[in-house]
């Protein structure tokens, strides 16, 4: 039965137009802001345990436990819901039923480029120039360098964008680098009549594809403007580069997609690391502008503001998502705009939107020197003052995991031969732990926030890696001096991570006061419940979304449940098993005065559990 629905009108400038806001998810971040709150309050703490599926689409894609993951957060416009496959097709679907409307496979188009970073895809853009009966548009970038601009009615290709409907995102690019591997992983960004871009790349050793983000004319897909994330001589931030190391260099790239300041024009990204990963003795020096915050100017591209949150990185801390873009409330009664960077250092930067300027203190610190020869380490790392660290930072005797004693002491003799301890240790020959690990802290997953109580909501992983490098030798000329040993996890002899737990948490930070609201454990191994170990989380992938009936929905745990939490305490109010791991961001929309909550059931990919094909809806009985 549907019930009345409170309609908030609220702008966000999804093309040029202010488009509807509170039926519709427009933008994979639900808004350009990414801020992923939804006024809906249809499904509120009073009902939302009696969720139930309302529809189910397959993409047809895994057989047998065996496919492609899906990370794509849908976007619902109008009724309509644009969703991309584990395989980069691009699918419309009515947001009610679930019904397919119309497809696009960008693979039946012949190109030379196979898909970088494993060929993921987190959804993609909407653009419509206002008109009743005008242009609408679905921008899909693909991670073999394609951008293209599909009918949003008929999923045919708008034959005025670019060739036939395609931008080659390697246009203009350094024969040396063309050829590599290049392309959009995550959903492009629209402000007014253009289209912005950020690709993945290689990550070294040797020479990579560029970071740079891309702007184009979204009706003709003309480039408008293009902003190098590793600046050239006479450019600002050229002299962070020793000599000529910032040639063909690759990485410092928005690899995580794009957020933007609809009113004052801002783009913002979050950059990853320089290439090579882990050894900068060929890029000796702070290395602008890898592993910034940074504001652009959406008309021009011209830098506005960065604040760089590694220096000179070493351990693959790149920034995983764009900066939220919110609005604090002061303890004064007055309110400030603010962007904030979660990281997979496990902190959290907040900024004066406008300026750049920290709103709390942040404190150079010394970190640790490298006896890798030829590199030089960057002597302080910039630590916020505020609010603390969301993870485990330092890895000793006092952190391992505490599960069960062989648990621990087979970490303890792991450790006897490894380097551990203080923050921000470099690689080394010997092999050195790194914690947080690759996957964060915060990772692509990002952020949700709720400007009603200024609280952040945040899924942070704290699993350790150990990163050894290898001495090349002869091989040294064409790849650099060093290799490394691949991206292991330090683990305990059952396979659990060998740090004590929680292995994974949802996190509420309080934005106002720079602290910690709540947190929990998210996600469970059964097993070790039954053993009577407290619940200790997962890793996760896939972030949250908040609504206004009070709740915090996320699924990503590797155990394949969609949970949906308190917004104010955490605690657990509806969970659901899922037919294969929820490993994206879930989205919500109203269509005909009924509430729903989408996910993307993909499985496979990090978490190495079953592959599944299917986006699911969930919604109150009718």
């Amino acid at each position: 039965m549907n019930r009345r629905r409170r309609l908030v009108v609220w702008s966000i400038l999804v093309s040029g137009v202010t488009a509807a806001g509170a039926a519709d998810w427009p933008v994979v971040g639900g808004d350009a802001a990414a801020t992923r709150h939804s006024h809906l309050d249809q499904i509120d703490r009073s009902n939302v345990a009696r969720l139930e599926t309302a529809w189910t689409f397959h993409t047809g894609e895994a057989k047998d436990g065996v496919g492609p993951t899906i990370e794509c957060t849908p976007i619902i416009v109008d009724g309509v819901m644009y969703v991309t496959t584990g395989n980069r097709v691009l699918v419309a679907l009515d947001a009610a039923t679930g019904q397919e409307r119309w497809r696009f496979d960008p693979s039946e188009l012949p190109w030379p480029h196979a898909p970088t970073s494993g060929g993921v895809n987190r959804g993609c853009a909407y653009w419509s120039d206002g008109a009743p009966n005008g242009a609408r548009r679905v921008l899909h970038g693909v991670a073999d360098g394609r951008l293209f601009s599909v009918d949003a009615r008929t999923g045919r290709l708008d034959p005025a964008f670019g060739a036939g409907g395609m931008v080659d995102l390697r246009r203009g690019m350094n024969k040396r680098v063309a050829k590599l591997g290049y392309g959009p992983t995550s959903a492009p960004a629209v402000w007014r009549d253009a289209v912005i871009v950020g690709c993945s790349c290689g990550e070294g050793p040797g020479i990579a594809a560029p970071g740079d983000v891309l702007a184009f004319d979204v009706r003709t897909g003309r480039e408008a403007w293009r902003f190098r994330t590793v600046p050239q001589p006479g450019e600002f931030g050229a002299e962070t580069w020793e000599g000529d190391s910032w040639r063909d260099r690759g990485g410092a790239n928005a690899w995580s997609g794009l957020t933007v300041d609809d009113e004052r024009g801002l783009v913002f990204a979050g950059l990853g690391s320089a290439s090579f990963d882990f050894y900068g003795g060929d890029r000796k020096g702070e290395n602008l502008f890898a592993n910034c915050t940074i504001a652009l100017d959406a008309r021009s591209g011209e830098r506005v503001w960065h604040f760089q949150t590694v220096r000179h990185d070493l351990c693959d801390h790149d920034l995983p998502t764009p900066p939220n873009l919110v609005t604090i409330p002061r303890e004064d009664g007055g309110s400030i705009d603010a962007a904030v960077q979660v990281t997979k250092t496990g902190y959290v930067y907040v900024f004066d939107r406008a300026t750049g300027r920290p709103l709390f203190d942040i404190v150079e610190t010394p970190a640790a020197a490298s006896d890798v020869p030829g590199e030089a380490a960057w002597p302080t790392q910039p630590i916020p003052a505020r609010p603390p660290a969301l993870v485990t930072t330092r890895f000793d005797e006092s952190t391992v995991t505490n599960i069960g004693p062989e648990n621990r002491r087979s970490v303890l003799d792991q450790l006897a031969g490894l380097r551990h301890g203080d923050p921000f240790l470099p690689p080394s020959l010997e092999g050195t732990v790194v914690l947080p690990g690759f996957h964060g802290g915060a990772n692509w997953s990002g952020a949700s926030y709720d400007r009603a109580s200024g609280l952040l909501y945040v899924n942070v992983t704290n699993c350790p890696n150990v990163m050894t490098l290898i001495d090349r030798g002869e091989g040294a000329d064409r790849y650099g001096p060093y290799a490394h040993r691949g991206y292991r996890q330090l683990r305990d002899h059952e396979g659990y991570p060998a740090v004590a737990p929680p292995w994974g948490e949802l996190i509420a930070v309080d934005l106002v006061r720079g602290e910690i609201a709540w947190r929990v454990a998210l996600g469970e191994y059964p097993e070790l419940t039954a053993r009577g170990v407290p619940k200790t989380g997962t890793e996760s992938f896939g972030g949250t979304i908040v609504t206004a009936g009070g709740l915090v929905f996320i699924a990503g745990t590797k155990d394949e449940r969609f949970r949906a939490f308190d917004k104010s305490t955490g605690e657990t109010l509806w969970e659901t098993q899922l037919p294969a791991g929820g490993y994206a961001t879930p989205a919500t929309y109203d269509v005909g005065g009924r509430q729903f909550i989408v996910i993307a059931a993909g499985g496979a990919g990090k978490q190495g559990t079953k592959a599944g094909d299917a986006f699911i809806a969930f919604a109150l009985p009718e």
